[in-house]
């Protein structure tokens, strides 16, 4: 596949994206070659008057969603207060569908999916809890005759069709990929790819880039279609529709830098949106969730507030209360499951039951963590001995075939299920259920400043290291990700990871 680049010094003065004509000179002539040499070469198809074709934009799906949300609420509760012979039930059907679509649309629940967090099951579910109290304080301040349990059951199909909806736009975000064109200075192109390359829990796709000034990215493997010059020039939007038309890029994601001032990426976002092909900007941020940053605009800058991490509240609160009921729940049901494990251990070598160890809590805390005994009696004496064969790096020790490990060790960490009795620590208020694992002293002690930022909160029986990979992760990835949980958790967060959490035991992908 061909690609034409255009020098910066061929082209000066202005290039209209749907301008008239003007007088054709020398220059003019040899400017015009160019830009069509670009426009059509096989990789970029262009229009046969020479201008920029503008690609068909999106469908917008807000309004499709509002509606959808609209009548999915107050369609039933028509049918079921009128069926319930409740008052005026076209009115009260109205007022809650109205109601319910504001208050959708309010939190974001329409809004550009990559510019919006999911909502999901738990977001609806929080939506319909708020529409629940707002109507409750409309029916107490008008004095309704609606009877309130008939009310509830009315809007209850609405929720229903909403975490349908919910679930139906997470799977399509999900199996969509967005091809990306990343325009920027060397240094930032690296840094992007790098991170976008390094991942693959994300839906974007890196296709090609198109560097500021005469650096050389330090990536081979994207193709770079054009290069814009150092200096603000007229052809900078030009170069950048060609390599999206190119490589079919839907996203041009920019890295700015002192040679893509603000006015420069303004101009280039007029003809990008123009043309219909998203804009991002990618941010020197990293590890913060997009709930926590809000811009707010002020003497023309555009600034994002970034709110603190929870660390109480009434999160924190019903995160405890959450883990304290979840434990005891987990012991009853699990029970006789516990009880058939302990006898296998017991019986299948040579040791006690139960592995007593000490751990690393909040706050460098040490308390006692207790698991199923995987391991032969003597594996803690043993482990100077492997020392030479540990398969991580960082302060962690890990071993695939470790010879400590006892065959129904095996398996019971295969399944993950030696972890169980941490629900006792869990109920005792030394661990939560979602959080980082509990580090040994001797690996806590190794910590730099960074690491031990792992260490501000409780940790957990399961977290995102467990449900991305578990030990086939590096150790560098494992703090990240762990870093990234202590900066962004929340209730709603630690529910999606223990859903997830079920998936990665069944897989039982990078557990040994």
């Amino acid at each position: 596949m061909g690609h034409v680049e255009i020098p910066e010094t061929d082209i000066s003065g202005p290039v209209g994206l749907r301008g008239a004509p003007r007088p054709r000179t020398a220059a003019s002539r040899n400017r015009t070659a160019a830009l069509e040499q670009l426009w059509r070469a096989p990789t970029a198809q262009r229009d046969p008057a020479g201008r920029v074709p503008a690609r068909r934009k999106p469908v917008h799906r807000a309004s499709v969603g509002a509606l959808t949300d609209l009548l999915a609420l107050a369609g039933p509760a028509w049918l079921l207060l009128h069926l319930g012979e409740q008052p005026r039930p076209w009115l009260a059907a109205a007022v809650a569908g109205l109601l319910w679509t504001g208050l959708r649309g309010a939190r974001g629940r329409y809004a550009d999916p990559v510019r919006a967090e999911p909502g999901g099951a738990f977001g609806a579910l929080g939506d319909w809890l708020v529409l629940l109290g707002v109507l409750a304080v409309l029916h107490a301040a008008a004095g309704g005759s609606v009877d309130p349990a008939t009310a509830v059951v009315a809007v209850a199909p609405g929720l229903l069709a909403a975490t349908a909806a919910e679930g139906l736009r997470a799977g399509r975000r999900g199996r969509a990929v967005r091809k990306v064109l990343l325009v920027g200075e060397a240094a930032g192109l690296d840094r992007a790819a790098e991170l976008l390359n390094s991942r693959t829990d994300h839906a974007y796709q890196l296709v090609a880039a198109i560097p500021v000034g005469p650096g050389r990215p330090g990536f081979e493997s994207v193709q770079v279609p054009g290069r814009l010059a150092t200096c603000p020039a007229d052809d900078d939007v030009t170069t950048v529709l060609g390599g999206a038309y190119a490589h079919d890029a839907d996203l041009v994601l920019v890295a700015p830098g002192p040679q893509l001032t603000g006015d420069r990426l303004r101009r280039l976002g007029w003809g990008l949106h123009d043309a219909g092909i998203a804009l991002s900007v990618v941010s020197e941020l990293s590890g913060i969730a997009a709930g926590r940053v809000r811009p707010v605009t002020a003497a023309g800058l555009t600034l994002l507030h970034i709110a603190p991490p929870l660390r109480g509240g009434p999160q924190g609160i019903l995160k405890a209360v959450l883990d304290r009921g979840g434990a005891l729940f987990g012991l009853l049901v699990l029970s006789p499951l516990l009880l058939a494990v302990a006898l296998c251990v017991r019986l299948s070598s040579r040791g006690p039951v139960f592995h007593r160890q000490v751990r690393q809590g909040q706050y460098n805390r040490p308390f006692t963590m207790w698991k199923f005994r995987t391991m032969v009696a003597d594996a803690e004496a043993r482990k100077a001995q492997l020392t030479e064969d540990n398969e991580v790096d960082g302060p962690l020790f890990k071993m695939r075939q470790d010879p400590r490990v006892t065959p129904v060790g095996r398996t019971l960490r295969r399944t993950s299920i030696d972890e169980l009795p941490q629900l006792f620590n869990v109920l005792l208020g030394q661990m939560s259920l979602v959080g980082p694992r509990p580090p040994l002293p001797e690996e806590a002690s190794r910590y730099d400043e960074r690491e031990g930022r792992r260490l501000t909160v409780k940790p957990g029986l399961t977290g995102l290291w467990q449900v991305s990979g578990r030990s086939d992760l590096s150790w560098q990835e494992t703090v990240s990700l762990d870093l990234w949980y202590v900066d962004n958790w929340s209730v709603a967060t630690d529910m999606g990871l223990l859903a997830r959490t079920v998936r990665a035991v069944t897989d039982g992908r990078g557990a040994y």
